[in-house]
């Protein structure tokens, strides 16, 4: 893989690990990291050889601790739009692949970081994780998607609050609103995202692909979510990996399915 400046990428057993490699920054999402992860994220696409992402931020302080400030204040309404149509695309390159992909948060997710964590599949934060989308403090709203994904994964009410005030919340209220799916120490976090994905990656790789994009569909107002899921039903239905599960079950083995 091609190296990056911003970005450290691990290849194992199928599962790529991208780190958020500007430590000496909190991780801050400037331009070019964003501009980085969609060339990652465009390499996930691609490669069959990896099957599932984990993102993760350097060091122990900070997933990514928001946007480069110094980046921001320099925004005016001629480049705002773009700036912000540009994260917002590559966040839903993430949310939109069909190999699954779990956000490890290890520290403050704020801003930006809250974002990228939130266009993941899951969430697992260390019990140390912070999450805020405190943009109102610099007069500003979140720009990469986080008013939509924060409301549709915690509901309205505390969704608006949270933006309102600014304020930051720990991994265990994030678990209890629905935004975290598992809360470790700082040492189990990563093992706790491997362990989740190689129990997914034992599974039907088209079925796991379809699962996304009916859940997708639910918040994708041009799209009838029902009809998503009868079509891919269907098209499970005609899949060699559907008669090799159903023939490992009949014939009790494990199964061993080829993404196809």
């Amino acid at each position: 893989m091609a190296p990056f400046d911003n970005l450290l990428l691990q290849l194992e057993n199928g599962i790529l690990t991208i780190t958020i490699n500007r430590a000496d920054k909190l991780n801050a999402l400037n331009i070019e990291t964003i501009r980085e992860i969609k060339t990652a994220i465009q390499q996930v696409y691609d490669d069959p050889a990896i099957r599932a992402v984990v993102f993760v931020g350097a060091g122990t302080k900070a997933f990514v601790a928001g946007a480069d400030i110094a980046e921001i204040a320099e925004l005016s309404d001629v480049n705002a739009r773009s700036f912000a149509e540009r994260g917002q695309e590559v966040f839903s390159m993430i949310e939109n692949s069909t190999k699954p992909v779990i956000a490890a948060v290890n520290g403050f997710a704020l801003g930006g970081g809250c974002e990228l964590a939130m266009a993941c599949h899951m969430r697992v934060a260390s019990n140390n994780a912070k999450f805020g989308q405190p943009e109102v403090n610099l007069g500003l709203i979140p720009g990469y998607g986080g008013t939509q994904r924060l409301t549709q994964l915690i509901g309205k009410g505390k969704a608006v609050e949270l933006m309102m005030t600014g304020d930051m919340i720990s991994a265990d209220e994030a678990k209890d609103l629905g935004l975290v799916n598992h809360v470790t120490t700082q040492e189990d976090l990563m093992p706790k995202c491997y362990e989740i994905l190689n129990k997914i990656l034992t599974k039907a790789p088209l079925a796991i692909g379809l699962v996304i994009d009916c859940v997708n569909a639910v918040f994708d107002k041009e799209e009838d979510g029902y009809q998503t899921e009868a079509n891919s039903f269907a098209r499970c239905c005609t899949s060699q990996d559907f008669i090799e599960g159903t023939n490992a079950f009949l014939e009790k083995r494990k199964p061993e399915f080829k993404g196809n």
